[in-house]
């Protein structure tokens, strides 16, 4: 069994047990493709709000990181509201093989309460925050979470 498969059933066994309240994971058929459901932080805009990912391992894992979207869609300057795209130097330039799939998930609850207006991937997220409009920035993407994603988990 190849290194990546080793890792990502580990993965699975894990997710399994810590049945973390924030964060629940399901594994597709062929395990390289996985499907996350994340909560709002607390006290941000996003509370109460249920959040879908779409998780997809490459070959190479945990080498190389997964390539995860939002599903469900978001106003966050680091998420693309169209397709979902996300901007997380995790995933990207800082990323380790010591990273999980739920240490990801964790790392994007994180970010959704701690968003960075510097290179935007929504720019009209960014531009409220850099222009210091935090009340409008918090106002729709309050509406937009209350909208797409208070079906809960």
């Amino acid at each position: 069994m190849s290194l990546s498969r080793n890792r990502i059933l580990n993965e699975v066994r894990d997710s399994a047990t810590l049945n973390d309240p924030d964060v629940k994971l399901t594994p597709k058929d062929n395990f390289y493709e996985w499907e996350a459901v994340i909560n709002g932080p607390t006290d941000t805009p996003y509370e109460n709000g249920s959040f879908k990912l779409s998780i997809h391992c490459p070959m190479n894992y945990p080498i190389s990181p997964p390539i995860v979207h939002f599903l469900t869609r978001c106003f966050h300057p680091n998420i693309n509201f169209l397709t979902g795209e996300l901007c997380l130097d995790l995933l990207k330039s800082n990323w380790t093989p010591a990273w999980t799939i739920l240490y990801i998930c964790k790392a994007i609850i994180y970010m959704l309460g701690e968003p960075n207006a510097e290179s935007p991937l929504n720019c009209d997220a960014g531009n409220l925050i850099r222009e210091g409009d935090i009340r409008g920035f918090n106002s729709l993407a309050k509406m937009y979470t209350h909208e797409l994603a208070m079906s809960g988990f």
